[in-house]
């Protein structure tokens, strides 16, 4: 009996395609929400609307940035004990003439969306050109691979307020820094604790003991300016700060007890306490900034 794969190439490919898309990692891209949640503005049907679009138009960018940095990987990937079968390049489920034809179809979508949010693409520019300056050189320089990785959520909080034409606070872009830091940093840890140096060539640069001083001083750094933001900006979001502390230390039990955070998604998703604290913060979020008007 023939297996899915060869009894059916067409449906196996087009599984493969959506895989190569990574949807999973698209969680990553609710930052671009923030500026509508701390704008107080998502009762407002244009503002959500406009504030969506610029969420799809970030998941296409981000998945664009996969196909590229699985283009140029597959050989290593083809090498590595898990990547070899998760990635459908390196697994050989999709070809490379149809993963650039979605790549195709992904830029051409990102095209059209200029012609609707002018500002929200050419912020995404910046997110495309700096993901292929990290594909081909800056992941093998160490430091300023953690630190590409946090701008990229920092220029989605960016995208969301372009999106809406709202000032976004400085203390809100350190903040979401300071977290993203941590969470690459918590990455880089788990790579070298599950796969030594054999994953990433920088990895030969870091130890487990220097990620750890990483992590814990971006963890304090994103408490520190998160509560200064409230305290200063929105007194209302007082109550969220032990929600943050609290999801700070269990995303850390997750990470140390349960071996999880090589993928924050796969940590958020995987984690039900972790999951909970997350929805609880945003509505409280949503509580606490509800317009008055309403």
């Amino acid at each position: 009996m023939q297996n899915a794969t060869t009894a059916h190439p067409p449906v196996a490919q087009m599984l493969g395609l959506i895989k190569l898309m990574r949807p999973k990692q698209w969680v990553k891209n609710g930052f671009v929400l923030a500026p509508l949640i701390f704008a107080g503005q998502f009762l407002n049907a244009t503002a959500i609307r406009e504030a969506v679009f610029a969420l799809v138009l970030f998941c296409v960018a981000a998945s664009a940035t996969y196909i590229i940095n699985d283009m140029h990987d597959v050989e290593r990937d083809r090498r590595h004990p898990t990547k070899c079968k998760s990635r459908p390049l390196a697994a050989g489920t999709v070809t490379p003439l149809a993963a650039f034809g979605l790549l195709g179809c992904l830029y051409a979508a990102l095209i059209v969306g200029w012609f609707v949010a002018p500002k929200v693409v050419v912020v995404i520019a910046v997110y495309l050109a700096l993901n292929l300056a990290y594909t081909f050189v800056l992941k093998h320089q160490p430091v300023v691979d953690i630190f590409v990785i946090a701008i990229g959520f920092v220029l989605r909080v960016y995208a969301g307020a372009m999106a809406l034409d709202v000032p976004v606070s400085s203390w809100m872009f350190i903040t979401t820094l300071c977290l993203a830091l941590y969470l690459a940093a918590v990455k880089r840890r788990q790579e070298l604790n599950r796969s030594g140096t054999d994953s990433r060539k920088v990895l030969e640069k870091y130890s487990v003991a220097l990620v750890d001083r990483y992590a814990e001083m971006s963890a304090t750094g994103a408490l520190i300016f998160y509560s200064m933001f409230v305290m200063s900006a929105k007194p209302a979001l007082v109550i969220t700060v032990p929600l943050v502390l609290f999801g700070l230390f269990r995303y850390w039990f997750v990470v140390e007890t349960l071996d999880g955070g090589e993928s924050p998604t796969d940590a958020l998703l995987a984690d039900w306490p972790l999951l909970v604290t997350v929805l609880v913060w945003g509505g409280a979020c949503g509580w606490a900034l509800w317009p008055a008007s309403i």
